[in-house]
This record gives structure tokens, C-alpha cells and sequence, in this order.
């Protein structure tokens, strides 16, 4: 399911790729709009904190936005959270995507929006943050807020899974890059209106901040990876400060981004009957030696005295379904499959080409065209 055949120069190489990566878009929107995108739903009527709840010393409206503030009179006393509320409960999120506007006001300040996160008594909340601050460090990480700390800095790719030496603490491994975070980090003003986005779908999660993905996680660890839990805003215990929100809207997606049905299905050993690169169809003695094995959202690819591997995930609710592959090497690869009982259909876009939009290779797409038929057992 996972092979992708690059021919140069009348001389086919087989590379593998299949799993995990990054859907080709970059979310992005303007801190100056009032209106609320079509399936999005505003959090925030610009006026009162209706509909969130927090310590009232600390959280108000100011110019339209909310807004928390920390004095020496009123200091945070620990970490302290708004969080938002749906009727007389709070909002509780699971597959969304949540879009906002950001800013601070001083030389410090810490803060950040936690999601499927779990609410403790005195408006203290435990769970992921997507983090921000004035500083150069944190703005656009994910940490993991009383819980298992750093889960991936500004442009990693990760993937988390239990540490086998000890499940109860993650072994997380970066799996790829999504730029310099120095780079990243000198375009965010953080006295300016920054936008925020977050996408949490399965357990695939991205954050963008105007418009650039700065982290990409599958967290694994089944036994800490939430799939639901409410949603807050930070204000940071240390010296005075001053952070502000507007324009917060939220999505609900629907289906896990890492694959459901179709990942099931496609576990186990598959191997390829035909394959066509930039139109021409490789001979298929040259396929015989394939093997394509499929465990959980890790692949590995055998092809006579080669091998490869890698990770890929699923979008089933995309037309055509999507798969996005990253390969241990790092070379990324988005791709459009079928899966049936015992064969899979994928089309891969090679060398920064786009997205296939239908199961063809053409002379010059740099697309490649492979069909795959369960091994038997």
C-alpha cells in the first residue's frame, strides 16, 4: 500500500513511502473578521464572558477581546484557566477545529488554549495546550499541562508512543521537520494579532499560527492521548501580565484523521500487481520481489535487497479518500487510495507535485499508479 516508483532517465527506482504526514493546505484567516465562517460556530459575543467561566479577578472584556490580567495586587496563584462552557456545563470538544486571535500586552507573559483537556476544582485545568508567550520559545508548541510536559517544540513532526521500559511515560520521536523554529518563531509578534489554529482529528494533532503549521503529532500512547475534554484559556502564574483573545470560532469534524475502517482493513502483507509512473507501466517481474507490510499506522517495504519504512495516515471523509505517508527519511508523499476486502488502490504525487484528484499517471504528473492485492496466508 505503501510503495512509491520514481523512473529517471529510463531507470525505475522503487522507494517506499506510505503513512503519516501533513494534508496540503495551511489554514489561515484574518484577525479582523467578525463574520463566522459557514460550519463554524462563534464562542465569543465580542461583549461579556457569556458562555465561559473563570476566576472573575482575573478574566474580563476589554475592547472586544477577552482578556486576562495579572497584578501584584491580584496575582495568578498558580496557573488559572477560563474555561468554556456549553449551557450550565462546560463545552466539552473532541474532532474540531478551533480558529482564534491572539495577542499580549507587556514584556512577559505565559498563557495558551487548552483542548480536550480535564477540568480541576478552582478553575485549574489539566491537558493539551496549544502554548503561546511573549518570548522565544513556546509560541505554537504543544505541551501537555500537568501531565507529560514538551510534547513536540515549534516544527516538529512527532509521533508518540508508550516507552516500553515504562508505558506509563512517552517515548516521543520526531519524524520529520516543518521548518527552522527559529524562522518560525522571528514572524510571530506577540504584541500583534497573531491567529491561531488548531486541528484535532483521531489522534492527529496540527497548530498553525498565521497561516504556518508549526507542530504535527500522532500521539499513540493510548493510555494518555485524549479523544475528548473541554476547552480553556491559560493565564500563567508569575509576574504581572496581560494576554487577549477575539474572533474564537470552532468546527466540529467529523471521524478520526489517523483512519478507522480503512486502517483495519489494511493491515497485514500486500503485494503489488501493477504499477504505473508517469504513464509507463513497470515490467511486472520487477514486482515480484515487493512486499509491502501493514502494522497499525507503520509500514515497512521490502523490494529484493532494499528495504524501507515509515508511517502514514488516513483521511477517509476526504473524495478521494486521502493518505498522507512519511517515510523514516523524511520525504513526505500525499496520496489518494481505495481499500477493498484484498486490494488497495493508491495514486502518489511525487516531487512536490499536488494531490492526485483521480486514480491516473500521465506522462509528466509525476504521479504514480499502484494497485496492491493481499499476500495470502
Amino acid at each position: 500500500m505503501l510503495t512509491i516508483f520514481k523512473t529517471m532517465k529510463h531507470t525505475t527506482h522503487i522507494t517506499v513511502a506510505l503513512v503519516l504526514g501533513t494534508m496540503a493546505f495551511t489554514p489561515t484567516l484574518s484577525s479582523s473578521a467578525q463574520e463566522v465562517e459557514p460550519g463554524f460556530k462563534s464562542l465569543f459575543n465580542g461583549k461579556d464572558l457569556t458562555g465561559w467561566a473563570g476566576r472573575p479577578q482575573h478574566w474580563s472584556v476589554e475592547d472586544g477581546a477577552i482578556t486576562g490580567t495579572t497584578t501584584k495586587e491580584t496575582p495568578a496563584q498558580g496557573n488559572n484557566f477560563l474555561v468554556a462552557r456549553d449551557g450550565d456545563k462546560d463545552l466539552v470538544v473532541g474532532n474540531f477545529e478551533l480558529r482564534c486571535s491572539f495577542k499580549f500586552t507587556g514584556d512577559w507573559g505565559n498563557s495558551g488554549v487548552q483542548y480536550r483537556s480535564v477540568a480541576l476544582p478552582n478553575f485549574v485545568v489539566h491537558g493539551y495546550q496549544a502554548d503561546m508567550e511573549v518570548g522565544p520559545n513556546y509560541t505554537g508548541i504543544l505541551y501537555e499541562e500537568g501531565g507529560r510536559g514538551i510534547l513536540a517544540t515549534r516544527g516538529q513532526k512527532v509521533v508518540i508512543q508508550a516507552d516500553p521500559a515504562d508505558p506509563n511515560k512517552p517515548k516521543i520521536e520526531v519524524v520529520g521537520s516543518l521548518g527552522d523554529p527559529k524562522e518560525m518563531g522571528a514572524a510571530i509578534d506577540p504584541h500583534q494579532w497573531n491567529d491561531y489554529v488548531i486541528i484535532a482529528q483521531g489522534n492527529h494533532l496540527q497548530q498553525f499560527i498565521n497561516g504556518r503549521q508549526t507542530i504535527d503529532v500522532v500521539d499513540e500512547q493510548t493510555a494518555k492521548a485524549a479523544k475528548s475534554g473541554i476547552l480553556a484559556l491559560q493565564l500563567h502564574a508569575g509576574s504581572p501580565m496581560k494576554v487577549q483573545f477575539k474572533n474564537i470560532r470552532i468546527k466540529t469534524l467529523s471521524g478520526p484523521s489517523a483512519g478507522g475502517a480503512d486502517l483495519e482493513r489494511l493491515q497485514g502483507d500486500w503485494t503489488p500487481t501493477a504499477v504505473v509512473a508517469n504513464g509507463q507501466s513497470l515490467p511486472t517481474d520487477r514486482l515480484a520481489s515487493v512486499k509491502l507490510t501493514i502494522k497499525a499506522n507503520g509500514y515497512s517495504m521490502e523490494a529484493g535487497d532494499n528495504s524501507s519504512q515509515g508511517r502514514f495516515k488516513l483521511t477517509e471523509t476526504a473524495s478521494p479518500k486521502a493518505m498522507d505517508v512519511t517515510t523514516d527519511s523524511g520525504d513526505e508523499i500525499p496520496a489518494i487510495y481505495e481499500a477493498g476486502a484484498d486490494t488497495l488502490k493508491v495514486c502518489y504525487a511525487l516531487n512536490g507535485a499536488a494531490r492526485p484528484t483521480e486514480f491516473k499517471s500521465a506522462e509528466g504528473s509525476d504521479h504514480v499508479l499502484a494497485v496492491y492485492k493481499r499476500k495470502a496466508q
